[in-house]
Order: C-alpha cells, then sequence, then structure tokens
C-alpha cells in the first residue's frame, strides 16, 4: 500500500504558491473560474481576468506546466490533454497589526494570507479523452 501511494505521488503534477499576501476569499473566486478546465483555457480565462489575483495564478499555472514537461520529458504537450485536476485555496500566515482608535482604543487588523496548489493531470490521447 505504501508503494502504491509513493507510485502515485511521483505521477502527480503539483505547483504551489505559498503566502501569497491576498485574502482566500478574493483568491478563490479566480481558482474558481479555472478549476476543470484544460489548460490552454484555463491560461486564456487568466490572461484576460481584471482581478489582480489572476496573475500569479496565471504564473503559478505556468509553473505546474513545467513540472508537468519535467516528469513527462518523452510526451509533446499539444499530444497530452492536461487538464486542472484539483485547485485548492487555503488560509496562510496572517499578520495581526493594530490600528489606533477613538479614546485610547486600538482595533486589531488582521492582514491575511494564502497558500494556492494546482494538481494537473493528463490523458496522453486527446482524442480518446474527447470521445468519453
Amino acid at each position: 500500500m505504501a508503494e502504491k501511494l509513493k507510485l502515485e505521488k511521483q505521477q502527480k503534477v503539483i505547483a504551489t504558491l505559498r503566502n501569497y499576501p491576498t485574502s482566500p476569499r478574493k483568491m478563490r473566486y479566480v481558482i474558481d473560474l479555472i478549476r476543470g478546465k484544460e489548460v490552454n483555457r484555463a491560461l486564456d480565462i487568466l490572461r484576460y481576468a481584471e482581478k489582480a489575483a489572476a496573475k500569479p495564478v496565471e504564473k503559478l499555472l505556468l509553473s505546474a506546466i513545467a513540472n508537468w514537461q519535467a516528469k513527462n520529458e518523452g510526451v509533446r504537450l499539444d499530444d497530452a490533454y492536461i487538464f486542472i485536476k484539483e485547485a485548492k485555496v487555503d488560509g496562510g500566515r496572517m499578520l495581526k497589526r493594530l490600528r489606533p482608535a477613538p479614546q485610547g482604543r486600538a482595533y486589531r487588523i488582521r492582514k491575511r494570507s494564502n497558500h494556492v496548489t494546482l494538481v494537473l493531470d493528463s490523458v496522453v490521447n486527446k482524442e480518446e479523452s474527447l470521445t468519453n
């Protein structure tokens, strides 16, 4: 069982973005746009999205594609149908600051960050995957 899990982990193509300084809620809007999409389509969506979080996600997706190419050296990118199997956003480190408030009080400011994880999967023969 452990060997099987090890083999599966080696087959997975993962890219992560850690401690990006925007709230997880804002990042989830962008990730929801591309979850489950084919890679080229996702890149087009991110390129023309107006959200500020689209730029780092696009860069992360390009990194995931490079990771896929490193693991599949014999396969051309055009021959394989690569799609985003899993995309998730988790809360990251939170910086806590104080803002002065009236009458000597202080209000707490929570500067949120997030972690983004993209998992790619591929089907080598594109025609087979589209007919199924």
